[in-house]
């Protein structure tokens, strides 16, 4: 699972620091491990021009990851090894309410069905879980996926994650939930 690997996190209206260099590693990881994933799945921002959650709307954020932009697009580099590598591809949406924030897929009405159906679907015995950024939407995605599959599903892949407290966050999580990293 790869959280919010975007335009706008990475060099756009709301870049975390060292996002480029975790989403080329990831391009170089997926292309390496090909075949390893039986499915994989990214999560995108969608947000409408008028959310909630941007600073002219009354919320804490520039506007980023606007529908059909740019800046909402994923990474370009990661494009072509997570399509071309072995195993399908999924994009799971979230903020797409202009009211809502939806730091995690599992917020989204109806992706926690999505992933449980590929999940299903596959046979996937665990997810790994990297992107952007470490410790707002990989942190809210993580704590919301262990309450729901349990933590023991996951494992953190910390060399393809970017964070704006130098990984803090997610790290503390990681630790309670006693969490494996890669």
């Amino acid at each position: 699972m790869i959280v919010d690997p975007q335009i706008d996190f990475i060099n756009g209206a709301l870049p975390v620091k060292g996002a480029a260099e975790a989403m080329e590693r990831l391009a170089a990881y997926l292309r390496q491990s090909d075949g390893s994933y039986v499915a994989k799945i990214v999560t995108a921002d969608a947000h409408p021009y008028y959310h909630s959650s941007f600073a002219e709307c009354g919320g804490l954020w520039p506007r980023h990851c606007v529908e059909a932009t740019v800046g909402a697009a994923l990474w370009p580099s990661l494009t072509e090894p997570l399509f071309t590598s072995r195993g399908p591809v999924t994009v799971l949406y979230k903020g797409r309410k202009a009211d809502t924030d939806e730091y995690s897929i599992f917020q989204a009405e109806g992706q926690t069905g999505k992933i449980r159906h590929i999940m299903e679907s596959y046979g996937v015995e665990y997810i790994d879980i990297c992107g952007l950024a470490g410790d707002i939407c990989v942190n809210a995605t993580l704590i919301d996926g262990a309450a729901i599959f349990g933590a023991g599903l996951f494992r953190v892949l910390l060399p393809f994650t970017a964070s704006t407290d130098n990984g803090s966050a997610l790290c503390g999580t990681i630790k309670q939930l006693e969490i494996c990293t890669g």
